[in-house]
């Protein structure tokens, strides 16, 4: 779930906060950065969860109106397809996912179903739920089609939806892109061989990535005046202060992954905080990071400093 790109980004950001606060409790720092990666976890739960709390709601909607007093024959025999879809019943039934709710105290929908109100009534008033509900064959496939296309175009753009979970945990704004793309890909995996077993993606890849963004995030902060000093070295017609203090950071993380992770590629280094750059700093910032990424790369190169090995060679 958590990319190499995602957790730099993490990286980043605290070592920005870190900054800001004036702080040197590298420890609790650290603890911070820690956290700050679970909570994607904890956001791609309630996503999983929001689906779950959708289907229930469809249910007591048509249980509700089942018992009217003056209920129409639709209301009396309604169309049940929504709440019998196969991929929502899986999720619902999935006993990993019901730990993980649990585990994580994840009751938002419970509390704020007013969230769950406006989503289910974007989702009926829809032409794809129109077009799902009509169909006469069904299938699991045309179940799960269907939940991915109202998760991609109604439940991942949704602005109120956005704007709630940007009051429950302002870090995750930079989450939910990486979060959506999660869902729908988990999404198109699942089968209708899959069970209440089935497991749910890891946060990471394996412990590599969480020693890899400790490893980063300690070795930075600790060489971060020796690194700064190289910055200032290759900037003659700049000031210290007139660089971009997020520009700093980023140039410090490739002069960290340049000297002390000898398996990463200088390419991917650079390109890597390029990319952040483009999205996290000033609209030359990426420009002004390769020229300094790029001259002492080559510099290190000659010197015989920069120690690359393996997949750092290519």
């Amino acid at each position: 779930m958590l990319t190499r790109r995602h957790i730099r980004i993490k990286v980043m950001q605290s070592l920005f906060a870190m900054k800001q606060k004036q702080s040197d409790q590298l420890d609790v720092e650290l603890k911070y950065l820690k956290e700050s990666m679970n909570q994607v976890r904890v956001l791609f739960i309630a996503n999983l969860d929001l689906l779950v709390a959708l289907r229930k709601h469809a249910e007591y909607i048509l249980n509700a109106n089942k018992k009217k007093q003056l209920a129409t024959e639709a209301e009396k025999n309604p169309n049940s397809k929504f709440v019998n879809n196969g991929l929502l019943k899986l999720l619902e039934n999935n006993l990993e996912l019901t730990e993980e709710v649990e585990d994580l105290k994840i009751n938002y929908w419970d509390l704020d179903d007013d969230y769950i109100k406006i989503l289910y009534n974007e989702i009926v008033e829809s032409d794809l739920y129109e077009v799902y509900m009509n169909e006469e064959s069904t299938s699991f496939k045309k179940d799960r089609n269907f939940i991915l296309d109202i998760y991609k175009e109604i439940i991942a753009p949704n602005d109120k939806l956005y704007d709630y979970y940007e009051d429950k945990k302002l870090s995750w704004v930079d989450d939910i892109p990486l979060v959506n793309t999660s869902i729908c890909a988990f999404i198109k995996r699942l089968k209708a061989s899959n069970d209440e077993t089935l497991r749910l993606p890891a946060l990471v890849k394996d412990n590599e990535d969480i020693l890899y963004a400790q490893d980063l995030f300690r070795k930075t902060k600790l060489h971060e005046n020796k690194f700064s000093a190289e910055i200032e070295g290759k900037t003659p017609n700049w000031d210290k202060e007139r660089i971009a203090v997020m520009d700093q950071i980023m140039i410090q993380l490739g002069i960290c992954e340049f000297l002390k992770f000898p398996s990463i590629p200088v390419k991917v280094t650079i390109n890597e905080y390029l990319e952040i750059a483009k999205e996290y700093s000033t609209p030359k910032s990426s420009i002004f990071i390769n020229g300094i990424l790029d001259k002492l790369s080559k510099e290190y190169s000659e010197a015989g400093t920069l120690n690359k090995m393996g997949r750092g060679l290519m």
